[in-house]
């Protein structure tokens, strides 16, 4: 098996970006993808909680798991270092497309393991400190900090997982999963379908399939 993993902090932000990176770094390397697993959810959170930790769990020796980068497993060293000790244990093979490094069982693959996700960690705090840096230095200058109220809609949230929604639509997830899993009113989705012709279509052909298998079932 061959898993797709895609992970963002909030659902505002976008997993159809990484989607598309982690498809073409398959077809670089004459891959199919079998499943996608996505996760919103910040990578402090506790592992036993997270679709990964499941993931990991039914992953069996030879299989491949596709990240865009390190510090998609978590943002903390002790947890990286976790993660990728489960996949050596288990001979599970790990690709990250933007640093495109492979990690399999060797003694390299477990020193790269320790040396990046040190560096994602000392990068993470790195970045922190910078931004709270800038932000310090603004609010002393007077600048009101955070977006203008109604900057960003849920309508948006659709808009910028779009290739998402209609992932998950050929895999026949309901509207009502859509919803709960981006947060957002049927109304809301409703006025989404209308607008963009991609998820009108793919909403069709789920009925279509649903159709048929309701005709077979008679």
């Amino acid at each position: 098996m061959i898993i797709g993993y895609l992970r963002v902090s909030t659902s505002k932000q976008n997993l159809a970006n990484q989607q598309d990176e982690i498809l073409r770094f398959a077809e670089s390397k004459q891959f199919a993808i079998d499943s996608w697993v996505t996760e919103v959810v910040s990578g402090k959170k506790n592992g036993r909680d997270r679709k990964l930790t499941y993931l990991l769990r039914r992953m069996k020796s030879g299989d491949t798991l596709i990240v865009t980068e390190i510090s998609r497993l978590s943002r903390t060293l002790t947890d990286v270092m976790a993660i990728m000790g489960k996949c050596l244990a288990k001979e599970i093979n790990l690709y990250t497309t933007k640093e495109k490094y492979s990690f399999d069982n060797s003694i390299n693959s477990k020193v790269l393991c320790f040396a990046f996700g040190l560096v994602a960690e000392i990068e993470r705090n790195l970045i922190s400190m910078r931004t709270k840096e800038a932000l310090a230095l603004r609010k002393a200058e007077g600048m009101v900090l955070g977006r203008k109220k109604g900057s960003y809609t849920k309508m948006n949230i659709l808009v910028n997982n779009k290739s998402i929604v209609i992932s998950m639509l050929k895999d026949d997830k309901s509207i009502t999963d859509v919803c709960k899993h981006f947060e957002v009113s049927r109304d809301t989705f409703a006025q989404f379908r209308r607008k963009y012709i991609a998820v009108q279509k793919a909403l069709t052909e789920k009925e279509k399939r649903r159709m048929m298998r309701f005709k077979r079932n008679q």
